[in-house]
């Protein structure tokens, strides 16, 4: 029978990696970043009767510019302003907001 020094190197990286998978759900459960962008119909693609593919160009509140794809279950109104919520794994939800919900860095890539 092994005695507990033998088995404390396993017994650690057991433990390690428990922890280290805890952080990393934790990280990508908590983990967001809010985008806005324009809604803009030309930049649609239809995948399926009920499925759309947006491709558009997006701002973080400081106004830096980032590239999102995203799936709706219908085209959106053409020139709405929407807020992404994006994750690790991409944008995990959207919703319309107004042009005063903007942040002022966002609004100077807009006209009203």
């Amino acid at each position: 029978m092994e005695s507990i020094k033998e088995k404390l190197p396993i017994i650690i990286g057991t433990i390690l990696f428990i922890i280290l998978c805890g952080c990393v759900l934790f990280y990508m459960e908590n983990y967001n970043k809010i985008y806005y962008t324009r809604i803009d119909n030309t930049k649609i693609e239809k995948l399926s009767a009920k499925e759309y593919e947006y491709k558009l160009v997006t701002y973080d509140k400081n106004g830096k510019k980032k590239e999102l794809k995203f799936k709706t279950s219908r085209e959106l109104r053409e020139t709405a302003f929407l807020e992404l919520e994006v994750r690790i794994m991409g944008v995990h939800s959207w919703k319309e907001v107004t042009y005063g919900d903007l942040p002022k860095e966002v609004q100077k890539k807009y006209s009203k």
